[in-house]
């Protein structure tokens, strides 16, 4: 009988243990909601050269870290030096070729004047030709020639005027205005611009990786050779369940451990939540509708990705892909924030070990 009270007395312990253990899931989902599928994410950055060229150097080695500014990569500059000489030698040319311009336009005035003088002039003599002939003192004849002298003058003064406008029209609003010397000044812009592209230089803080290159490579123009992963901007994502999500909101804090440091928790803030998965996107391709069939009893729960940002420094040793495990003390309660904290410490041993 001894033996049977204490089987009973095991048997209802185990019960109410598991009914506490069962109410905490429940509760701690709401208040405490932990997820394992997280992991370390950052942007990467496919670089590219702007420029076409042959690989003369390159200075760093696969998956180095790099300072914002390094050099990673040298191209052969030898053709955009060349290229940078041309074109300054054709600002030059377009400059001389303005000077002449302005020559020209002097020379055109000056004919300008000297026409407006000889037809003011041929003006007044057909004037007073034309009163000598009223009065009958002179011919027919002569009267002809000062018209005719008249009309060629009209029409030397025009050509001039024409000659002008075609090189004003060749001249900017000042000098260094010019259409050639504005292609030019562009021109070496441009090249000094290819200049600087012949080296690849790290966007930010981050780490070089993939690195597939080697001197001798032709390295072409918008054609990515490299991966590189900045290290400033890494965080966390995790999938949690949908119901789980319910009292949190953006600001919330979190609590991280990562499987390569068990039992170490890390302080997140919640930064956003998808507002979608691919599984319902549908794509406008003129087919019926496809429908899901679920023959389970109990469905499976739907998972949203949550993005967190790190308020604590992140060890050196996490690389993107990282698996992390997250824990949401949504209403910010002390006696929550301490269960979410014991809770995610323990399932972190628990990865650590399995």
């Amino acid at each position: 009988m001894s033996a049977e009270k204490t089987f009973k007395r095991w048997m209802g312990s185990l019960i109410v243990l598991f009914i506490l253990l069962f109410a905490y899931i429940v509760i701690a989902d709401r208040h405490a909601p932990l997820t394992s599928e997280g992991r370390v994410q950052s942007y990467v950055v496919q670089l590219s050269p702007e420029i076409t060229g042959t690989v003369v150097d390159v200075h760093v080695h696969n998956n180095q870290q790099v300072k914002k500014g390094d050099v990673i990569i040298s191209i052969d500059r030898r053709k955009f030096e060349i290229a940078l000489d041309k074109a300054k030698l054709s600002l030059q040319s377009a400059i001389d070729q303005e000077n002449t311009l302005y020559s020209q336009r002097e020379a055109a005035q000056a004919r300008i004047a000297r026409a407006n003088a000889t037809y003011n002039n041929a003006k007044l003599e057909h004037a007073r030709i034309e009163k000598l002939f009223d009065q009958a003192l002179i011919s027919k004849a002569q009267l002809d020639d000062a018209l005719a002298a008249l009309q060629v003058a009209s029409a030397n003064l025009r050509a001039e005027q024409e000659s002008l406008n075609v090189v004003e029209s060749q001249l900017g609003a000042a000098r260094g205005q010019s259409t050639p010397v504005k292609i030019a000044r562009n021109s070496i812009e441009q090249a000094e611009l290819d200049l600087q592209y012949t080296q690849i230089l790290a966007p930010n803080d981050g780490i070089v990786t993939n690195l597939q290159v080697q001197k001798g490579t032709i390295a072409r123009a918008n054609q990515p050779i490299l991966t590189f992963v900045p290290t400033e901007t890494m965080w966390v994502t995790a999938d949690f369940r949908e119901k789980s999500l319910a009292n949190t909101t953006q600001g919330n804090s979190a609590f991280v451990t990562f499987d390569a440091f068990p039992g170490k928790i890390y302080r997140f803030s919640l930064a956003s939540r998808d507002f979608g998965i691919s599984a319902v996107q549908q794509a406008p391709d003129g087919t019926l509708a496809k429908v899901e069939v679920n023959n389970r009893w109990v469905r499976d729960a739907q998972r949203i990705r949550v993005n967190f940002d790190s308020e604590d420094e992140l060890p050196a040793g996490l690389f993107v892909g990282s698996r992390a495990t997250v824990t949401i003390s949504p209403n910010q309660s002390d006696f929550w924030s301490m269960m979410a904290k014991a809770q995610i410490k323990l399932v972190s041993w628990y990865h650590y070990i399995y």
